[in-house]
């Protein structure tokens, strides 16, 4: 009969309305008194000044007229099952978390100080003010570390917080799951009684509508219920080809944060940080070494050191500058085939659709200057060469026009996130 007092509010009420609000209600009958309970104060209040006139009506037309309504709070213990009713078998939750990153040992720096602070304000504050929080970068930057750490510090703080970790490529194929075997109530529960949903790479959703469409869904209810929402994503959100534009309005509905690659001292840290992890004092002569021959992510610094410490181990070598340089020097000479002040030209050109020609001649738009300063700073971040070498190969210009320019792109670096979008993006391709 329940069933019957909803497809009558469809007729009146958004079929999305009835999804987000009045659906997940528990349904309890006694007598002629039909009891609404909801999960919080979010929701009670508004199923109690929107709907419930309209839900009066329904339940007096399929139930008698003689039938009331009572709205209440659902009062029940938190814990790592989901409550459903009869019709629903519960499902446990677990929160999938990587006990070995905490903030405690996250390294930071220059470019994921902003990242860092609005992560553990969201841990660390029951109702954050930024809601959701949206953390952006390439990969190999720790986006991840950083909502593993969310998750721990708050089921440090309040181990009856229901905390999920999932990657959402899990998350859609859990869906599809859940569609062959009709168990999508079940999935909706599941996702719906978290306090803390954290999802990984949400550009996986691209171009799987259905997915968008449940994940839309689910979004809205944890954000009208005030739980923690904590997203990653390889670009700024708005420009992931694929995905629904009200989704990309909700994931905008809070704070979003990027994270850069490390700076040339903030790799130094990370490499003597995570020698120590595996066991063994990184000198200061090699972590300068390593973290000047490789700037594009994180875990491309611990493959060199992992690389390392196993020759070392198989050797019994004391690793020292020599031996450093003797061990990865094929890593690094790959690395600087790659990175070379002509292919910086090319697909810095390639990526702002502009003319070689152009990038490298004495055009003075704008359109043109600025991926010229970018490709000269980028020359002179990822090579070797020398402010009069890269100079000479922009069209033999005077080596203080490289200064200005990296000077000025550092400038603009600090102001802009779609310039260190397009920064990392070039790097991305320079390496891939």
């Amino acid at each position: 009969m329940w069933d019957r007092c909803l497809k009558r509010l469809e007729a009146e009420i958004p079929e999305n309305d009835i999804n987000i609000w009045i659906k997940p209600l528990d349904v309890v009958v006694a007598g002629n008194l039909l009891s609404l309970f909801a999960t919080n104060d979010v929701v009670l209040d508004k199923v109690n000044s929107s709907y419930l006139n309209s839900i009066v009506a329904a339940v007096r037309e399929i139930y008698g007229s003689d039938y009331n309504v009572k709205t209440a709070i659902q009062k029940r213990q938190v814990d790592t099952m989901v409550e459903t009713n009869s019709s629903v078998p519960a499902t446990k939750i677990t929160s999938n978390l990587d006990s070995r990153f905490t903030f405690d040992n996250f390294i930071e720096g220059r470019s994921n100080t902003i990242a860092l602070a609005a992560a553990m304000q969201t841990a660390q504050t029951a109702n954050p003010e930024y809601n959701p929080l949206l953390l952006y970068g390439s990969t190999g930057l720790g986006k991840t570390h950083l909502l593993h750490s969310i998750g721990n510090e708050i089921l440090k703080t309040n181990p009856d917080e229901v905390v999920c970790y999932l990657h959402s490529e899990v998350y859609v194929n859990e869906m599809v799951k859940a569609l062959q075997q009709k168990k999508m109530e079940a999935f909706k529960q599941k996702y719906r009684s978290v306090t803390t949903l954290l999802i990984d790479d949400i550009q996986f959703f691209a171009g799987k509508e259905r997915s968008q469409e449940e994940f839309f869904h689910n979004f809205n209810y944890l954000y009208e219920g005030q739980k923690r929402i904590i997203i990653t994503c390889d670009r700024y959100p708005k420009k992931v080809s694929g995905i629904m534009s009200r989704l990309k309005s909700r994931l905008g509905w809070g704070v979003v944060v990027p994270i850069d690659p490390p700076d040339y001292e903030t790799r130094v840290v990370i490499l003597k940080e995570k020698a120590k992890q595996f066991g063994f004092t990184l000198e200061d002569d090699v972590a300068f070494y390593i973290a000047k021959q490789l700037n594009s992510n994180i875990r491309e610094l611990e493959g060199a050191l992992n690389t390392l410490k196993a020759n070392a181990d198989f050797t019994g070598h004391q690793i020292d500058l020599p031996y450093t340089k003797q061990i990865l020097k094929e890593l690094f000479k790959v690395n600087h085939q790659i990175v070379s002040v002509e292919n910086i030209q090319k697909t810095t050109a390639q990526y702002y659709n502009v003319k070689l020609s152009e990038l490298i001649g004495k055009s003075r738009k704008r359109s043109i200057v600025r991926p010229r300063q970018l490709a000269m700073y980028l020359a002179k971040e990822l090579t070797d060469n020398s402010y009069p070498e890269i100079a000479e190969a922009f069209g033999g210009r005077d080596h203080t026009t490289v200064i200005h320019a990296c000077k000025k792109v550092i400038e603009l670096l600090n102001e802009s996130s779609d310039l260190n979008e397009d920064k990392q993006k070039i790097v991305n391709k320079l390496t891939e």
